[in-house]
């Protein structure tokens, strides 16, 4: 290709005094940086399975990116949202993320919540893909060098024989559920009973896991603020890592309130969007651990925005990352890149139908090279995310292997007593 003896002459020959930093260019530059290169079309693809949807990026210069934007629950209405930035797209160069994210997000004049964010991470996501590849380094590179190693990733479960498999799996830190109890969702104030339920399950699998094992409780904004404190306080006693989702994020300043009456660090912000959400939350105190979704937030480049804001805070970073593999990496290349991370989630196969087609958390029948989780519960950057730009590559078989699969839907959620709309 014209553009790697072009990248060549421009670097110098060996024997520079450069020449060990920068052999790596010369062999993986797709292009000269010099040359023009331009966007050509966008490829949307649903991946029902994931609930979410990934994109291909076309360039002129034969480069592809890809990227992950979603709204579960909402995947067409998403992929709309999504195809109407290929008009501001197509001509222009996607070496520019952080140039066309400032354009797509502020010309739209609504500054945008869930659905036009994640259309925004999408291909915010790809033009860093795109723009790695034509460098021929990583992404975390470009976002100022790996500050780790590797990446702490955790698993989840509900009960005790789902966390033992947790454990077998190799991981060493999890997420616990506390929705249910007794066999029923909660009301908005709750009983002895009810309380109970929950710090016997709890404790079973405390019981299980050990006391060295970090253990998440997962209270996914599905009690009401007065049912949450009651759970909040008798699950004390088993030192939680953190409280997730103590309520809905909508009120915040009642969040940091609840947050000054436990030792117990609050984590928060999978449904939340853009650095001027985050600040509020860190501003009110509301929560000291930031989960902010890449395929959601605004993509890579907002969400190393947001990891630096936290920073500011003395605030740690535990992104969501529970729908696709494409985006998960993408986080994980921002996480490589910062000081402040706790741990990483990975995707979940919640709406992935049970098949013919072996499927894994770690991007097994979505990516061609499914990522590999080390004996100690981490995701190596060597040899995982190291190859240029995101470093992966779609499934030959991806678009096969979702033919048929109906988008999911989130369940609905009603009181037992009354019939009436329980939180989700």
């Amino acid at each position: 290709m014209a553009g790697i003896l072009a990248t060549e002459q421009l670097i110098g020959k060996p024997g520079n005094s450069s020449e060990s930093g920068n052999k790596f260019n010369v062999s993986k530059a797709l292009m000269d940086p010099r040359d023009e290169i331009k966007i050509t079309r966008l490829e949307i693809i649903p991946v029902n399975t994931l609930r979410t949807i990934f994109i291909k990026m076309y360039t002129d210069a034969g480069i592809i990116g890809i990227g992950e934007g979603t709204v579960e629950g909402r995947i067409t209405t998403t992929m709309a949202a999504i195809k109407e930035l290929e008009k501001y797209l197509i001509g222009k160069d996607p070496r520019r993320p952080a140039h066309h994210w400032q354009a797509i997000y502020r010309h739209a004049f609504y500054r945008g919540d869930i659905i036009l964010t994640s259309a925004l991470s999408a291909v915010d996501i790809a033009m860093w893909d795109i723009k790695g590849k034509a460098l021929g380094v990583p992404v975390y590179e470009l976002l100022g060098g790996p500050t780790r190693d590797r990446v702490r990733i955790y698993g989840q479960a509900g009960t005790p024989e789902e966390a033992a498999k947790v454990i077998g799996e190799g991981y060493k830190s999890m997420k616990v559920g506390v929705t249910y109890s007794r066999g029923r969702l909660s009301r908005l104030v709750e009983n002895p009973d009810f309380v109970q339920g929950v710090v016997e399950n709890i404790s079973a699998i405390r019981n299980v896991i050990g006391p060295t094992v970090d253990m998440g409780i997962e209270l996914h904004g599905d009690h009401s603020p007065q049912t949450s404190m009651l759970l909040i306080k008798a699950l004390e006693q088993f030192n939680p890592w953190f409280y997730e989702e103590p309520i809905q994020f909508q009120n915040l300043p009642l969040m940091a309130e609840m947050a000054k009456k436990t030792h117990i660090p609050f984590a928060t912000g999978e449904r939340m969007v853009t650095k001027w959400q985050f600040r509020d939350l860190l501003s009110l105190g509301a929560a000291s651990i930031l989960q902010p979704d890449v395929t959601h937030c605004g993509g890579i480049t907002e969400l190393k925005a947001i990891s630096i804001l936290a920073e500011s805070f003395y605030a740690a970073m535990l992104p969501h990352a529970k729908e696709g593999i494409v985006g998960a990496v993408a986080s994980m290349h921002v996480v490589a890149s910062i000081p402040n991370l706790l741990a990483h989630e990975v995707p979940n196969l919640q709406a992935a139908p049970v098949d013919k087609v072996k499927r894994s958390a770690l991007g097994k029948s979505y990516i061609k090279k499914p990522l590999v989780m080390n004996n100690d519960g981490h995701i190596l950057i060597t040899g995982n995310i190291d190859g240029p730009g995101l470093g992966i590559e779609l499934d030959d078989n991806l678009i096969e292997n979702e033919r048929g699969v109906e988008e999911w839907e989130f369940p609905e959620m009603w009181d037992s007593y009354d019939g009436s709309v329980l939180d989700h």
